[in-house]
C-alpha cells in the first residue's frame, strides 16, 4: 500500500489547540450571519409594540402577570424598587420577563424577598435584578427579559425580548 508522506503527525493537544485558534479567529456572525443579530450583546428581537399595564397597576415586589409577544407567551411586569439593569419608568425600576423557564417549559414562580424567578422542575434561579441572568440550575440562557417604555401617562409598552421564548424555533410571530 502507498503511503502519502506529506502528512505530519499532530497530537490531539496541538490540533485542538489548532482548531480553537481558529475559532476564535472567525466571527460567528460572519459563519451564521442569520444567527449575527443574537450572538451582539444586548440583541433584541423586535415585536409588534404591546401595551401590557399602567405603571399605577403595579405594587413594588408584587408580580403582575402578563402576556408578550402574544397570548401564548405568559410573562410578568416587576417594579422591584430601585433602579436596575433593562429598568423603565421613571425610578428605573419596573422590568418584565417571560414565566416559562428556557430549560424545560415549567412556570417560573417570583420570590419578592430575592427578585428572583424560581423554577420547581430543575431549580434553576434567574436574577431579575441583573435582567434575568441565571445564577443557579440546569438552564444553559438567561430569562428573556422584555424591552419596556413607559410614555407620559404611565402606560407601559413591550417593544421587544432580548432571548429566544421556550418552546419557538424562532423569535418571530
Amino acid at each position: 500500500m502507498k503511503r502519502c508522506d506529506k502528512l505530519a503527525e499532530v497530537g490531539r493537544r496541538r490540533f485542538l489547540s489548532g482548531a480553537f485558534a481558529v475559532a476564535a479567529a472567525v466571527p460567528a456572525a460572519s459563519v451564521f450571519p442569520e444567527k449575527a443579530k443574537a450572538a451582539v450583546p444586548g440583541a433584541r428581537v423586535n415585536y409588534p409594540s404591546n401595551r401590557l399595564a399602567n405603571i399605577s397597576e403595579l405594587k413594588p415586589d408584587e408580580a403582575l402577570q402578563v402576556n408578550y409577544p402574544d397570548e401564548d407567551a405568559p410573562g410578568v411586569l416587576l417594579k422591584l424598587g430601585k433602579r436596575v439593569e433593562g429598568g423603565a419608568g421613571p425610578d428605573g425600576d419596573v422590568v418584565g420577563f417571560s414565566t416559562i423557564c428556557p430549560h424545560k417549559g415549567f412556570p417560573l414562580n417570583y420570590n419578592a424577598e430575592n427578585h428572583t424567578m424560581n423554577c420547581p422542575g430543575h431549580y434553576s434561579v434567574f436574577d431579575c435584578e441583573a435582567g434575568g441572568q441565571e445564577v443557579w440550575g440546569q438552564a444553559t440562557q438567561n430569562l428573556p427579559q422584555y424591552m419596556l417604555r413607559v410614555d407620559g401617562k404611565g402606560d407601559i409598552y413591550a417593544e421587544g425580548i432580548d432571548e429566544l421564548l421556550y418552546g419557538r424555533l424562532s423569535n418571530v410571530l
